[in-house]
């Protein structure tokens, strides 16, 4: 299983404690050191089954400087892929990865089906 967080970010520990207590064994992987790839973005949001929108941190900085909000409904699914592949800050966080299964975020019971 991998964990692709930033250890800054409160969603984050939140989530990294709950896998902890429950002792979920995992990868750890800081998305501002090491962004997600290309490859690694499509395969996620094919097995997430989630809109490509959901893997936009919408709340982060500079995924409002760059005014992604009125720009994304004219891009192309590659065309985000591409951007969320150029910095890890535009991706939402934590993801877990766990063979063909993909969450984005922290909800509790997302995390205790995918477990159970």
């Amino acid at each position: 299983m991998k964990f692709i967080c930033y250890p800054k970010c409160t969603t984050c520990q939140k989530a990294k404690k709950w896998l902890d207590d429950k002792g979920v064994s995992y990868e750890l992987r800081d998305i501002k050191e090491n962004n997600p790839s290309e490859t690694e973005l499509r395969e996620w949001y094919k097995n997430s089954g989630l809109p490509l929108k959901k893997f936009f941190n919408t709340s982060g900085l500079l995924y409002k400087s760059m005014e992604l909000k009125n720009k994304l409904p004219d891009m192309t699914d590659d065309e985000q892929i591409k951007l969320l592949a150029t910095d890890g800050m535009l991706v939402k966080r934590p993801i877990l990865v766990d063979g063909k299964k993909v969450l984005v975020g922290f909800k509790e019971k997302e995390y205790e089906e995918l477990l159970s």
